[in-house]
């Protein structure tokens, strides 16, 4: 796997020891609380973040929803919600509005046929980690949201109470309000908490809860709520833009020679599509289906063989370049909860360290707000480039991703590789001296006994000053620059590597703080 920002890497051989299946008590996803519940004012920022997301109809949200159910075990889902953003909304006939890219009235939609795949896959799941939740939790999350126009605040709906409840619920850490579509069901929320508690003796108190631990993440801004009503009323929430080209439809335009493998129609085809009833609903190009059953000019994705002049004869506008059948598609919002995973890189807990989803630069103009690194948002016109450092984790991730499927299909625990477990000895965050050696003792751990490749390298990105990685029979040994300056930050990251098949990563950040 290319690692573009390999500063004195080094690599360690050896076969890690075998430990325990992952057990313990089940973590079961949190359903919607009593809206009259009392906010609690707790809050442990180290503690486990709680996430919701709101998700619209688009092709790829069904693809990132497939692979969030298979890291439910991972991460603590509090809501699923339909939401519109500027690309789709149901319409009311009512109001006179025309639906936009909306299935049809009756149709399984996204979440609810990710959700029926799952319970079909749960059985085997729950053999390979036991704190997968049940499907029926699960479902149980599920509300439609604020969906009948761009940008629609109109009223409360399931879905926004929804959000409102888990935001003023008990959560002892971050709150991940994360916007798939727009984020105009996540601002129906924060409004009726307004409404709510505005000019009563309570609103300070509700405001530093909800601005304290709650972090919105986006891919970009898909319609004007954020910008009209979110940060007027809300100025110190803070928002993390999470938008990356590794993750989206122009993915082959950033991944390494190296990873194109896994975007090809056979690789896709063994790994993902072709295994068990979670892959059978994974979009690719070429497969057929369409979002919508009107015709949608931009929606060509599931037509197979095609070439661009044929698709614009039957009035397509080719927006993205055609890929061959059977294709990666896109996933434009797995970018939003990578960070949650715990492989270790521990993204989560500051934007600017980075992880499998990308990386984040606090923005100039506004300090509570965080965007990917690199600057290309939704336009479809070049350059592409790789915003958020995100391609560099392509392969990394999607042979995660092809192990958690294969455990939906394998009804043991030694019937399918498990990713290996960096574990320190010590703290993470370290104090260090311009020039001072330090050595980074670790234990690698892995589920299946396999022989584990370790290397470590500098992450560049979030580093201020330099340092060079050597090799030691315990570990790993660091040297500071002695140029490095008081405050500087240095980033080591450790990646234990199995021969598995698929080889799984796990991982440890160091963070380094000169004194």
């Amino acid at each position: 796997m290319r690692r573009p920002h390999l500063r004195g890497g080094v690599r360690l051989y050896g076969r890690a020891r075998p430990v325990a299946r992952w057990r313990g008590s089940a973590c079961r996803s949190r359903g919607a609380r009593d809206r009259s519940a009392r906010a609690v004012t707790h809050y442990d920022p180290n503690a486990r973040p709680r996430v919701i997301v709101t998700t619209d109809p688009e092709l790829d949200d069904l693809n990132s929803m497939l692979r969030l159910v298979l890291y439910s075990n991972e991460i603590d889902i509090a809501a699923l919600v339909y939401s519109s953003s500027q690309f789709h909304h149901a319409g009311s006939a009512d109001l006179g509005i025309a639906p936009h890219r909306w299935p049809a009235p009756g149709d399984r939609m996204h979440i609810d046929i990710a959700v029926d795949a799952y319970e079909k896959a749960y059985a085997n799941l729950v053999r390979h980690d036991a704190r997968y939740p049940d499907p029926q939790d699960l479902r149980a999350l599920v509300r439609v949201g604020n969906v009948v126009d761009v940008g629609d605040v109109s009223a409360p709906t399931p879905g926004s109470d929804l959000v409102r409840d888990v935001l003023l619920g008990d959560a002892p850490g971050k709150v991940f309000a994360e916007a798939w579509g727009g984020t105009n069901t996540i601002a129906r929320a924060l409004m009726s908490i307004e409404e709510e508690f505005a000019g009563t003796d309570r609103w300070r108190e509700i405001y530093e809860l909800i601005t304290r631990r709650t972090v919105i993440t986006a891919f970009a801004e898909q319609d004007p709520t954020f910008a009209e009503y979110i940060r007027p009323h809300w100025p110190e929430l803070e928002f993390r833009d999470v938008a990356t080209v590794a993750w989206g439809y122009f993915a082959f335009a950033v991944v390494s020679d190296e990873d194109r493998e896994y975007l090809s129609p056979d690789w896709m085809r063994e790994n993902i599509t072709g295994v068990g009833p979670i892959g059978a609903e994974y979009r690719v190009w070429g497969d057929g289906k369409q979002m919508a059953a009107s015709f949608d000019e931009e929606d060509y994705f599931g037509i197979a063989d095609a070439t661009e002049g044929e698709l614009a004869r039957l009035g397509y506008r080719v927006w993205c370049p055609v890929q061959p059948a059977g294709s990666w598609l896109s996933e434009g919002d797995t970018s939003t909860f990578a960070m949650h995973i715990d492989n270790g890189l521990r993204n989560w807990r500051d934007p600017s360290f980075g992880g499998w989803g990308g990386r984040q630069v606090r923005d100039d103009a506004d300090p509570y707000r965080w965007r990917s690194v690199g600057d290309w948002g939704l336009q479809t016109e070049g350059p592409v480039v790789d915003r958020g450092e995100a391609a560099q984790w392509f392969g990394a991730y999607q042979r995660d991703l092809a192990a958690r499927l294969r455990w939906s299909v394998t009804d043991t625990f030694e019937g399918a590789n498990h990713a290996p477990r960096v574990i320190p000895r010590g703290g993470l965050a370290l104090a260090a001296s311009p020039g001072e050696s330090l050595a980074l003792a670790f234990d690698v751990e892995d589920p299946d006994g396999d022989a584990v490749e370790v290397r470590a390298w500098i992450d560049a990105g979030p580093s201020t000053a330099t340092a060079e990685v050597s090799a030691s029979p315990d570990g790993v040994r660091v040297r500071v620059s002695p140029d490095a300056l008081a405050a500087d930050v240095i980033h080591v990251l450790v990646e234990a590597q199995d021969d598995g098949a698929p080889r799984l990563s796990g991982y440890a950040r160091y963070v380094l703080t000169v004194g």
